[in-house]
């Protein structure tokens, strides 16, 4: 069976983003897929980027630059023990899901922080290998997300412009830059304004999207996609 990663950020687990999360738990499972989920409010998962993430002695003690002491705390086994345990989940992985609500035209600050504090050089990517020689080859991933505007505000037209503008620095600065695939976005519009019945929708078309995941192809990863 295929290994999935899901990592959420929502505080409220009967918020749409609970339900969505519990049904790709489940869907998947079904599928004989192995699902770890790394609820990080639950967890309360640290965000920022500090000194505490090197185990041991820093390679420059007069200057610090947490780029490169991650790095090399990476290559000797020095990171804290939250980062290991975070970076073991995706080495495993076949795919890596993203859930949450959008923030200010990005993710939450505490899955930001996941990905400054996990996806450290070393690991994830080291000039020259990145983009399609990132370390993370041969992984998916989807981003599935709630907004708060409607569809009509997030078209190419809308107040807040094309919605896959706002996705060129998730999908293609962070994770095409360590070499993951990406699948297309899962997106539910305004949730909190529709009614309970629309919601239900929402999760029916999430549930059927997932019976076929893996047969889909991953978008391609070239700025055409975004600003066509």
């Amino acid at each position: 069976g295929k290994k999935v990663l899901i990592v959420y950020a929502h505080q409220e687990p009967k918020s749409l983003n609970g339900s969505l999360k519990r049904v790709a738990v489940e869907e998947l499972s079904k599928q004989g897929c192995s699902v770890t989920v790394s609820d990080l409010y639950a967890m309360q998962f640290e965000p920022r980027a500090t000194r505490n993430d090197i185990v041991g002695c820093l390679q420059n003690t007069e200057e610090f630059d947490y780029g490169v002491e991650t790095w090399q705390a990476y290559k000797r086994g020095g990171l804290s023990s939250d980062l290991i345990e975070e970076q073991k989940k995706v080495q495993e992985a076949d795919l890596l899901i993203f859930q949450f609500p959008l923030y200010w035209f990005s993710m939450p600050a505490i899955m930001k922080g996941w990905m400054d504090r996990v996806l450290v050089q070393g690991f994830a990517h080291e000039y020259p290998n990145c983009y399609d020689s990132g370390f993370l080859q041969n992984k998916l991933a989807l981003f599935s997300f709630t907004t708060g505007g409607s569809k009509e505000m997030y078209a190419k037209e809308g107040i807040g412009g094309d919605i896959r503008y706002l996705l060129w620095p998730l999908q293609h600065g962070i994770m095409h830059f360590c070499g993951v695939k990406v699948l297309a976005p899962h997106i539910c519009f305004a949730p909190e304004y529709v009614s309970e019945e629309k919601r239900k929708e929402m999760l029916i078309a999430w549930t059927q999207r997932l019976k076929t995941l893996w047969k889909e192809e991953p978008i391609n990863c070239s700025p055409e996609w975004y600003f066509k």
